[in-house]
């Protein structure tokens, strides 16, 4: 089975929710892994590239959103042709895990390189990269230090300079998720309508248009991931250097919990015909290698210390992190999502 031929088939029958795949499971190479992969090409094909060369397994891969690539595999079911499910935000995973798609396994690498907090205790998902959900700020409109929180953003004085992506966006869902389990729910509801109460416009667009909406002077300060940072600067767009120029990183919570974190990781479908390969995919990208090509290319931070990160990344600055352990985040991203709809937060 051609790589090219497993691509065009699948990407094609993405585009229906309904459709049925294309592919027969008993038709592949013993000496290959298919991965449905929320991340984009652009960002995970250097490290199967890298895998392969060093094992010999050739990687299929389908990109689609999270939601369509989940609902595929419960569509599928036994049937599916997927070995690996790669996404990011715990949430997604745990969503996978509870919709009965992943399979636990046992491996001693895996064990031994993911720290316990970012790994499902029972196998069913591993955490292979960390980002932070941060502040970002206009360096010619914000003074160094002027924020400090999470919840400084709440304040009145930021009344119209507040830019954010919609609620239904999962980031969001675990920032707040995380502030439920720090706490509580009655907190997090005030956060939630200090933010909308303070913002410069509806939320809209991905990290990256909050960056550019600050640089831009639309808002003075906006919530992303640090990654979107780096691949803007990092990038050959020179419209979106320049927007990354004009903000710098504020690490909230530095003097209590830390600052917001979050992972892209991985499971092993319970369809899969290929489990060896999957949990050998699985161990590279929590290899040395791997995890320092994740901050070299990706701009992510790897998942343990003793890990050099990028230049890039150095330049934002050390932080302390949230230490929850990141299913709990998951567990409240439901009555996040109730918070956000009461707090007007579309």
């Amino acid at each position: 089975m051609h790589t090219k031929m497993f691509r065009k088939s699948f990407l094609s029958l993405l585009a229906g929710a309904c459709a049925l795949t294309g592919l027969s499971a008993a038709t592949a190479s013993a000496e290959e892994v298919n991965v449905y992969s929320y991340r984009q090409e652009i960002l995970i094909r250097p490290l199967l590239d890298r895998f392969t060369a060093q094992t010999g397994i050739d990687v299929n891969l389908v990109n689609g959103k999270a939601d369509v690539l989940l609902e595929r595999l419960k569509s599928e079911g036994m049937n599916s042709p997927a070995d690996i499910l790669l996404t990011a935000d715990v949430g997604r995973l745990i969503r996978a895990q509870k919709a009965d798609v992943l399979q636990p396994v046992s491996s001693d690498t895996l064990s031994s390189l993911i720290p316990t907090k970012y790994r499902d205790p029972e196998g069913n998902w591993f955490g292979l990269s960390l980002r932070s959900r941060v502040i970002f700020a206009a360096k010619d409109r914000v003074k160094e230090g002027e924020i400090k929180t999470y919840e400084d953003l709440t304040d009145p004085k930021w009344k119209g300079r507040i830019c954010i992506r919609s609620s239904t966006n999962v980031y969001n869902q675990s920032l707040l998720g995380a502030m439920i389990a720090h706490k509580g729910a009655e907190e997090a509801a005030k956060w939630a309508e200090g933010i909308v109460a303070n913002l410069a416009r509806k939320p809209q667009g991905g990290d990256r248009d909050q960056i550019k909406a600050v640089a831009s002077g639309q808002c003075d300060v906006a919530i992303g991931n640090t990654y979107y940072l780096g691949k803007m600067l990092a990038g050959s767009d020179e419209k979106q250097k320049e927007a990354a120029s004009k903000v710098f990183v504020v690490w909230p919570n530095q003097d209590g919990r830390g600052s917001h974190v979050n992972i892209s990781g991985a499971g092993v479908t319970k369809s899969a015909k290929h489990k060896e390969a999957a949990i050998k995919l699985i161990e590279f990208l929590a290899s040395d290698e791997a995890q320092k090509v994740y901050t070299e290319e990706v701009f992510e931070y790897p998942l343990r210390d003793g890990i050099e990160v990028s230049e890039t990344v150095a330049s934002w600055g050390k932080f302390k992190a949230d230490d929850i352990e990141l299913a709990k985040i998951a567990e409240h991203q439901a009555e996040a999502v109730r918070i956000f709809d009461k707090a007007g937060w579309r």
